[in-house]
């Protein structure tokens, strides 16, 4: 693996710098709630082997870090953000006008947005993404256009599943993981209805138009509750009611185990496996991104970034896989590895 070079570009950025990046004592880090438990545990690790201080990571949902991120360069901004998914053209847009115009994208590896339920729960549930679609949208099609959707249990939904109020927790409209859901899930399940795949036939851009504006939102009338940034509430909240169903990252799944299990997506649970190959039908890449201008600047900034991009985090059976992240295959995560470590700049989103 090659070593950080400092072209001349980024030795311009990092003297720009200088006079506001002052040497500040903790590497500081924003982002998504789902990559959160990642980079706490690179933080740690980093700390525990150096001698370093301690990162200080904060989970502020992937759209609230991107705004923090993109504010500008110096002491008084992140050095690092989370992302759940990757980074928007008006978000990269931002960046520049503010002066953040060097900035490496790091894919780290691959999330499932799990549903979950309580272990207490006496149901194994199994839904499609149609199923999924028509429990929490705002608005669902019928033969005569779109209604407020007026299904209050499962049952309602479709006759074979149980007959237990609809209640879901999940992310806000900042998060990321909201954001994945909603392309992932929600627009997949949308499309599915009997209404939208006739809509395609007939008019191509009319459905187009039509999952942009009617199956992108989430209904505000109780069964979707939006349970804000920390997903270990909703844990709690699951814990407390076992018919309520969550929705997060797998790694919060995966570390809640004993007390959560998976609802199955077209009789797909998930897994390290089923995310990995994409069986998985809600699965999706994770992100951070590091501001360039603050390498060489920030003490232990570079040094953080290498403990991240080191086989021991991201190998299969690395201390990040134990934590639920599925790697990336081998030549994906060895090319991952060298550009974020040489602080390559990512190409222009569009």
């Amino acid at each position: 693996m090659s070593l950080f070079k400092l072209t001349v570009s980024t030795l311009a950025l990092s003297s720009l710098a200088v006079g506001a990046a002052q040497a500040r004592d903790e590497i500081r880090i924003v982002g998504s709630s789902t990559v959160f438990p990642y980079t706490q545990a690179v933080a740690e690790q980093f700390a525990n082997v150096t001698g370093a201080p301690s990162p200080i990571v904060e989970s502020t949902g992937t759209g609230g870090g991107m705004k923090i991120f993109c504010a500008g360069i110096g002491e008084a901004h992140p050095d690092l953000t989370g992302a759940s998914r990757a980074m928007k053209a008006s978000e990269y847009k931002l960046c520049q006008e503010n002066g953040v115009t060097d900035i490496t994208e790091a894919m780290i590896g691959y999330d499932g947005l799990s549903i979950a339920i309580s272990r207490d729960a006496e149901n194994d549930w199994d839904l499609t993404l149609e199923q999924v679609f028509l429990a929490l949208a705002a608005e669902i099609p019928t033969d005569g256009g779109w209604v407020a959707n007026p299904n209050k249990t499962w049952a309602d939904v479709d006759a074979s599943l149980p007959a237990v109020d609809i209640l879901a927790y999940g992310p806000p409209p900042t998060s990321g993981t909201r954001d994945a859901f909603v392309e992932l899930a929600m627009h997949a399940g949308c499309e599915a209805t009997p209404f939208m795949k006739a809509l395609k036939e007939t008019d191509k851009a009319a459905h187009k138009a039509t999952v942009k504006e009617n199956c992108s939102r989430m209904r505000q009338d109780g069964p979707f509750v939006e349970a804000g940034e920390n997903d270990n509430l909703i844990v709690q909240r699951l814990n407390a009611d076992e018919h309520a169903m969550g929705i997060f990252g797998y790694s919060f799944l995966y570390e809640n185990l004993d007390t959560l299990k998976a609802v199955k997506i077209a009789g797909v649970e998930p897994s390290a496996e089923t995310i990995g190959d994409f069986s998985y039908p809600i699965s999706r890449p994770l992100f951070f991104y590091t501001k360039n201008a603050h390498r060489g600047v920030i003490p232990n900034f570079q040094e953080f970034i290498e403990e991240y991009m080191s086989d021991d985090a991201m190998e299969p059976g690395g201390y990040l896989s134990e934590r639920g992240m599925v790697a990336l295959p081998d030549d994906l995560r060895a090319t991952t590895q060298d550009a974020v470590i040489d602080g390559e700049n990512m190409a222009p989103k569009e």
